[in-house]
């Protein structure tokens, strides 16, 4: 009997990967062996999040399907950047504002809101230079249009938006596809409609069109 496709999925700023759960007990519902990375979002400098999950992405069964959802996706890609020969097959970032986050500059001019931040944060939200895809694996992006989330407390944002993350923020230069789905930035945690196109892109390198 072949193995189950790997897949290590990875959370974003203030979160453990906790929030994740029903996602990777429906994706192993769907074949995959899931496992999870977590990082010390707050307190972790780039070089030693990209170490350890460099680390945990070698000691899975190759090739490795990645699934990041907002700051974590950006640390896939870091990741990738620094460690283009890693076994990794393909890869789906969720709600990753690769070009910057708007929420997140908006709450770091609050007075005090630096602690809020950390190393990672600070390199891949607040300081993120322009993003672009050049390796060979594939890449899907799954954005959210619902804007019911935590960043409307902070800024208005353009539409459309998951609340958090605007979709343009999450356009990113050379990925496989790209895919809109009406759900928010906390809430594609959840949603079976985000579960399925992760499965659709693991499986097959592209998103299916969305149902009418």
């Amino acid at each position: 009997m072949p193995e189950r496709p790997s897949v290590l999925t990875t959370h974003g700023l203030w979160n453990t990967g906790l929030e994740a759960t029903i996602l990777r007990q429906r994706l192993a519902r769907r074949g995959f062996a899931v496992s999870a990375f977590h990082y010390r979002s707050l307190t972790a400098t780039v070089a030693a999040a990209i170490e350890e999950f460099r680390v945990a992405v070698v000691g899975l069964p190759p090739p490795v399907h990645l699934v990041g959802h907002s700051l974590g996706g950006l640390v896939v890609l870091r990741l990738l950047e620094l460690h283009p020969d890693l076994p990794i097959g393909r890869v789906v970032l969720l709600g990753s504002p690769v070009n910057g986050s708007a929420s997140a500059r908006a709450v770091i001019r609050f007075p005090g809101a630096a602690w809020l931040f950390g190393p990672l944060a600070d390199a891949e939200l607040l300081n993120a230079a322009p993003r672009a895809w050049r390796h060979p694996f594939p890449v899907g992006v799954i954005a959210g249009s619902n804007s019911f989330s935590f960043g409307k407390l902070f800024n208005e944002l353009p539409e459309p938006n998951d609340g958090t993350v605007t979709v343009e923020e999450t356009r990113l230069e050379g990925a496989t596809d790209h895919l809109v789905l009406p759900v928010s930035h906390t809430g594609m945690m959840f949603a079976e409609s985000v579960v399925a196109a992760i499965a659709d892109f693991l499986a097959n390198g592209r998103f299916s069109p969305p149902a009418a």
